[in-house]
């Protein structure tokens, strides 16, 4: 593997890519977050700051009445659009494998 020449890795960056994927895992109940702060081993103050960033991007909500973070509808909403695009790849395919493997006229 070869070196890059500029290291575009950003710590915050990727912490909030961590707790995204980590929301991603109770999408009903969601986290308090003291546990989402235990799961990526940093401070609270790191994950309130992270989680207001992912509530004003319209990625995570808070719910009221526990205290719980969760994803909101939007990146689930995408993972959808990407099943649904392979499962239309994957019918173009049975219909060229169709095409090509049934019996001549």
């Amino acid at each position: 593997m070869t070196k890059r020449a500029t290291d575009y890795t950003n710590a915050a960056q990727q912490r909030i890519l961590q707790l995204q994927l980590a929301l991603f895992c109770d999408v009903v109940n969601g986290y308090p977050p003291s546990k989402l702060a235990e799961l990526l081993r940093v401070s609270p103050s790191a994950i309130t700051r992270d989680l207001d960033n992912l509530r004003i991007a319209g990625l995570a909500e808070r719910d009221d009445a526990t205290g719980h973070w969760r994803l909101t509808p939007r990146l689930p909403q995408q993972a959808i659009k990407v099943l649904n695009s392979i499962d239309a790849a994957q019918r173009r395919v049975d219909e060229a494998r169709n095409r090509f493997t049934r019996n001549p006229d």
